[in-house]
């Protein structure tokens, strides 16, 4: 769940004053270069900050200035890397090579040309289907995903958008659009920021302005163009990426009048682990539209990322601790906790989100209920304080329920339903298993993370 508490003070402290009043623009101590693909593209890109890498995509009818907002807040706790798309802004516009599956393979390009290995990846539009590629060709460099508003070529339910008559420009590309858009670019970009705006102010004049004159560049049409001409190409890699769900974090966010909770539906038939998160007001633009909502949602998915407070541990990987030194942080649920409102977790050892044995400690506030939920790896547990009621099932029932005192221990085996509650005490538990994990619940109108005024 994330936290509401965070998301009201970003809304209090982000400031945008370039947005009102100047085209977008990335912060000027960024560094830029161009990157070759061995895909045959060369890749215009610009970075900064410092520490985990996190990787942004736009989308369709904007460059990779449009993350201006996002990127200057999270420069100052990550390394942000944005490029522009093959054929797109700065980068270069090749005949061919717009299926996403191969632009996956230039985002790597860059990623390693900088230096860099493992990362997150934030995109929006056009840039979620490279993300989608990306993280489906390198699921282990892939932290975490975030992905917003649009849908994934060949994953359900795509036949169904794509019949959806506001989409007419998936279908609108070739030599006779490009000769019909020639020199009325910002008409054609004008019907679609309007078309797909949850406020029609928005996008600003001076940013449209910008796009228009990005987009009005000889071979910028086509090469935009080409990217929808690649979607017949997009649905048979994805049909077959499908095949093996990702496992990293993702976090779907859609627009409350645009895509809204649909997103993480797409991404549920994709990945086995998703957040669902929808931005109030909103249409398609989120970074013009409501870029504080919208940065606040990214920040509190991506800090379970940074560096946890230190530990004494040794170089050996010991570690000793008493009750009174555990911590348990005010954070969004970790992997392999069921994501309820006030339950609180620690990780002890390992990582739940990787391959490997992992430990958690969870607190469950008194007279929590936990409804039937199964994890994708077999998990062990033992009850360290307070009662802890735990049934098997794949519906509540509390004649089902076994009394579990401190000290009880009881199993999780994968992919077995079980469900739980707290009485009159908070209770805590330890619980190890095998990762990478995952949470399912078994009625996902029971899913916390899913469930009606969840962000």
């Amino acid at each position: 769940m994330i936290r509401r508490d965070l998301i009201t003070a970003a809304l209090g402290v982000v400031v945008f004053a370039y947005a009102a009043a100047a085209q977008p623009a990335l912060p000027s101590t960024f560094k830029s270069q161009t990157v070759p693909s061995p895909e045959g593209a060369d890749i215009f890109v610009r970075s900064g900050g410092s520490g985990p890498v996190v990787v942004l995509l736009h989308g369709y009818a904007e460059t990779s200035d449009s993350w201006a907002p996002l990127a200057a807040e999270l420069v100052k706790t990550y390394t942000v890397v944005v490029p522009d798309l093959r054929g797109i802004g700065r980068s270069s516009r090749p005949a061919g090579g717009y299926d996403k599956k191969t632009q996956a393979a230039d985002i790597r390009a860059v990623v390693t040309a900088l230096g860099y290995d493992r990362a997150s990846v934030v995109s929006h539009d056009i840039g979620i289907m490279v993300a989608y590629a990306y993280a489906a060709r390198y699921p282990d460099k892939v932290e975490r995903l975030v992905v917003m508003d649009a849908p994934i070529p060949g994953i359900a339910p795509w036949d169904e958008i794509v019949r959806n008559p506001a989409l007419w420009h998936f279908s609108f590309n070739g030599p006779d659009a490009e000769r019909l858009v020639q020199g009325r670019e910002r008409i054609y970009l004008d019907r679609i920021w309007n078309a797909f705006s949850g406020d029609p102010r928005k996008p600003d004049e001076a940013t449209r302005a910008y796009y228009a004159a990005q987009y009005a560049q000889p071979g910028a049409m086509r090469a935009g163009f080409a990217q929808f001409g690649a979607f017949s190409q997009d649905v048979e890699d994805n049909k077959i990426f499908q095949r093996t769900k990702l496992t990293m974090p993702v976090l779907a966010v859609g627009g409350e009048k645009s895509f809204g909770a649909t997103e993480a539906a797409v991404m549920r038939n994709a990945a086995t682990s998703v957040r669902e998160a929808v931005v109030p007001g909103a249409g398609h633009w989120l970074m013009e539209e409501s870029p504080a909502f919208t940065i606040a949602l990214i920040q509190d998915f991506l800090k379970d990322r940074l560096a946890a407070a230190p530990q004494p541990v040794s170089s050996a990987g010991e570690r000793r601790v008493t009750p009174g030194e555990f911590k348990f942080p005010d954070r969004a649920p970790v992997t392999g906790t069921s994501g309820v409102s006030g339950i609180r977790t620690v990780v002890l050892k390992g990582d739940p989100d990787r391959a490997g044995l992992y430990t958690i400690m969870l607190r469950i506030p008194a007279h929590t209920r936990i409804a039937a939920h199964e994890h994708m790896d077999d998990r062990v547990a033992t009850v360290v304080s307070g009662t802890w009621y735990i049934g098997y099932g794949d519906s509540f029932n509390s004649a089902q329920l076994k009394a579990l005192p401190a000290g009880s221990f009881y199993t999780e085996p994968s992919h077995r339903s079980h469900f739980a509650e707290t009485r009159d005490q908070d209770v805590i538990v330890q619980i190890t298993g095998v990762g990478p994990s995952s949470t399912r619940y078994i009625d996902t109108a029971s899913d916390p993370q899913r469930g009606p005024g969840k962000p």
